[in-house]
């Protein structure tokens, strides 16, 4: 989702963009500025050629958090498809000459624990310490796994994203399925405090970090106004439906047996803060969940 939006930013300003992929076969040729090269990350090979034609590189690997129920093997996709791309992309850059002046790579606000209180008054920060969860010790090794890029004198920057909301996917569109029903759905006690970004401001942000050479380090990719996911199911029903919804809560028992261990995420209260990124000069487009459920429900 963040990758396909993206690319069409990037393609808009004419940046020539290729995109690794498992299977760039299945993909028709494509002419101007966008093209396929191979990667393979079980057997860390990729297409050394794309590496050395690229200015930058963003990395964007990773298996769907919410997309299937933790098993023990699950939860190592979502680990290994992670850390074991960043290590290809370091190993790579060891071994061949080539002219990256920065990788961009991915994280996760998962890489904070849970708000000692609600509302949190100290949000979270970039300077705070992995969480000991799954998601956060994810996030450290995940992090980790770019390290080496730092020691060979590159930028590099990691965006620690929130969660995103696009009208073309994700938990935005998971949001609106109870709407078709006139239900908002509001989980557990609606008072854990929901970290967020919107879809554009999240590529401006990339954008940014490619042409702002003095972006380095971790930022968190959050908006400046948090909410909670009792305002944030509300304000999405009001701009869906206006008055005409019932808002309905799910208890925390049915979703931990809904979802098992991933239930954690979903009822965990994380209030994380964006001063870095905002003091750096970056300004957002959607700074509240008003502007951003406006934007994405008035322009289809």
């Amino acid at each position: 989702m963040i990758g396909k939006t993206l690319t069409e930013a990037l393609l808009e300003k004419n940046y020539k963009v290729i995109i690794l992929s498992r299977n760039p076969g299945k993909y028709q040729p494509v002419a101007g500025n966008l093209s396929y090269a191979e990667w393979d990350i079980p057997r860390q090979t990729l297409d050394k050629e794309a590496i050395t034609r690229a200015d930058y590189i963003i990395h964007l690997a990773g298996a769907g958090i919410a997309d299937k129920r933790w098993t023990k093997k699950r939860k190592q996709e979502i680990l290994d498809s992670r850390v074991k791309s960043g290590e290809l992309l370091a190993k790579t850059l060891e071994e061949i000459p080539n002219k990256i002046k920065a990788v961009i790579s991915a994280s996760a606000i998962g890489w904070y624990g849970e708000d000692p209180v609600i509302p949190n008054p100290k949000p979270f920060t970039e300077d705070d310490p992995a969480d000991t969860s799954f998601l956060g010790d994810t996030c450290r090794q995940w992090e980790k796994s770019t390290e080496p890029i730092v020691t060979l004198g590159k930028r590099v920057v990691r965006l620690r994203t929130g969660i995103v909301l696009s009208k073309e996917g994700g938990a935005f569109k998971e949001f609106e399925k109870p709407l078709r029903f006139g239900i908002t759905a509001i989980l557990g006690s609606g008072r854990q405090i929901c970290s967020w970004i919107h879809i554009d401001d999240l590529v401006r942000l990339y954008i940014s970090a490619i042409e702002d050479d003095t972006l380095r380090g971790v930022y968190n990719a959050v908006a400046p106004k948090p909410v909670s996911n009792k305002e944030l199911m509300l304000q999405l029903a009001h701009e869906k439906k206006g008055k005409f919804f019932i808002p309905v809560y799910v208890p925390s028992f049915v979703l931990k047996a809904i979802l098992g261990e991933m239930s954690i995420e979903v009822l965990k209260s994380a209030t994380v803060s964006c001063n870095k990124i905002h003091y750096s000069g970056f300004t957002f487009l959607y700074p509240s969940i008003e502007a951003a459920m406006k934007n994405l429900l008035n322009e289809r």
